[in-house]
């Protein structure tokens, strides 16, 4: 099995299709929601760039979560029900009041 990152599911997330992905801690509380064109891709930038807004908080990801979600629009839309409904730590931007 492949250990990208410590996940060793990491190979079998998609290179070609968009969705919702998102990161949670050992007490499974959701860390942060994102979406993406192409899933591994945007994944694997959270654990290498150094703007991703988790880049201070990577050691806490213990879980990744993926949703297949072709249409840009519906990818926005749930993203920011996501953040706001389970209140996604790192998502600042996309909480609400």
């Amino acid at each position: 099995m492949s250990h990208i990152y410590g996940f060793t599911d990491f190979h079998l997330i998609t290179r070609e299709q968009g969705g919702i992905f998102m990161f949670y801690n050992s007490k499974d509380e959701l860390l942060f929601v994102g979406k993406a064109r192409k899933l591994r891709q945007r994944i694997k930038k959270h654990f290498e760039d150094t703007v991703s807004p988790i880049k201070n908080h990577r050691d806490e990801v213990v879980k990744i979560e993926v949703y297949l979600v072709e249409d840009p629009v519906e990818r926005e839309i749930y993203e920011t029900y996501i953040a706001n409904k389970f209140h996604a730590k790192y998502n600042p931007d996309k909480l609400t009041p």
